[in-house]
């Protein structure tokens, strides 16, 4: 067991009628003229951006709006947001959305009051100090940006994705009313919940084994997440699963899943290279690489995936096979992603063929030209980073 510090300070109002108590939120929280940071269409469509503008300017709060995140957000939007905000006197941000527009959110809070490029604190050559307050109206659950200290942001000069976790970025609050994610085409709620689990995993494949209390949470909400994705799936407008998945998503990565244990983080690693190259969707990303990191790595604990396979995914555990129950297991996840219409190799994600070119640059990214290792659960070195895209190509 790691000894562990537990740091959760965001405030979570939940609810059918939880933006409501926006403006009442800004201003807790020292707000008086409000960044509102949003992706594009479904926000505007929906009706939700321009009610939480309503309700802000109702409380007395001034507004500047900045639109355009995307997914994978971009480091150019952050930039065009540090600008508006120093030339607005901005003193707080909001996000609305999902993930994308929390961790753009994020990053402008760390580059509005820095003196220096905020790509530094990406690219470790700095630690941020300070940070305008960030709050967040959910309407995608899947990141878990909401309630984390991280930020993940893609420099379109090179297609470099990289994060940055920092406390004094979490967000002081974060709204979630589970009946804004109705409108969520079925892939996106896919992509989402495998991101979510995925969070949990890369907590759950460690070998401190002595955290029993911390392993029951991690498969509690595993399962819990692939019991409600098939009835949202089958009914988009199932607040019951929806409201879990919503819940399930700041859990998964708000550090209580982890207590007590070594994170791995090579599967996410390896998923951010393929985002930067090709610009796919992160839940599927990772529905595409997990099953030949997890056969790559299994022997290095076959335990831990038993465990796994037992507890998580239902599989009878063979005690005269242990292997075969650990890959029972794996098989488990594959068949669960095709069945939420998850890809579970990269030809499938991308439509085609990957060549050995761009696994060879995906893995020189990833390893910083074979600098840097990933991983905890088994040390990966480039060599292996190339040999776990070929397995999953």
């Amino acid at each position: 067991m790691k000894d562990f510090t537990y740091y959760a300070p965001t405030q979570v109002v939940f609810g059918e009628h939880s933006e409501e108590q926006v403006a009442d939120l800004v201003k807790k929280y020292g707000g008086h003229k409000v960044l509102v940071h949003y992706g594009g269409k479904s926000a505007v469509k929906s009706g939700l951006l321009d009610k939480i503008c309503k309700l802000l300017k109702a409380g007395g709060l001034e507004v500047v709006q900045l639109g355009g995140v995307v997914p994978n957000p971009r480091l150019t939007k952050v930039h065009e947001g540090i600008d508006l905000c120093r030339r607005e006197g901005v003193d707080f941000l909001l996000a609305v959305g999902g993930g994308s527009a929390i961790d753009s959110a994020k990053a402008i809070a760390y580059g509005v009051p820095y003196d220096g490029e905020v790509w530094d604190f990406y690219s470790h050559k700095a630690e941020a100090s300070r940070s305008l307050p960030v709050g967040c109206v959910l309407t995608i659950p899947a990141a878990g940006s909401e309630m984390s200290d991280s930020s993940v942001i893609t420099n379109e000069d090179g297609d470099i994705k990289v994060g940055y976790s920092n406390n004094i970025c979490r967000a002081k609050f974060a709204i979630m009313n589970p009946r804004r994610t109705f409108s969520l085409p079925p892939y996106q709620t896919a992509a989402g919940v495998t991101d979510i689990m995925m969070h949990t995993m890369e907590r759950y494949f460690s070998h401190d084994n002595d955290m029993t209390f911390t392993d029951a949470i991690a498969e509690a909400l595993l399962r819990t997440m692939k019991a409600c994705i098939f009835p949202v799936l089958k009914n988009p407008e199932d607040y019951r699963n929806r409201a879990q998945i919503m819940w399930g998503g700041s859990i998964a990565h708000n550090g209580l899943t982890g207590c007590g244990k070594r994170d791995d983080w090579a599967t996410h690693q390896l998923e951010h290279e393929l985002s930067a190259m090709f610009d796919v969707t992160h839940g599927a990303g990772l529905a595409a690489v997990w099953p030949s990191w997890a056969r790559y790595v299994y022997k290095e604990d076959v335990s831990r995936f038993v465990q796994f396979a037992v507890n998580v995914m239902d599989v009878p555990n063979d005690f005269s096979d242990p292997e075969g129950t650990a890959l029972r297991g794996i098989e488990a996840v594959e068949c669960f992603y095709r069945a939420i219409g998850m890809p579970v190799r990269i030809h499938e994600l991308l439509g085609r063929d990957i060549t050995d070119e761009e696994i060879g640059e995906m893995a020189r990214k990833c390893s910083h030209d074979g600098t840097v290792t990933i991983g905890s659960f088994k040390v990966l070195a480039r060599a292996d980073m190339e040999a776990i895209y070929k397995l999953a190509r």
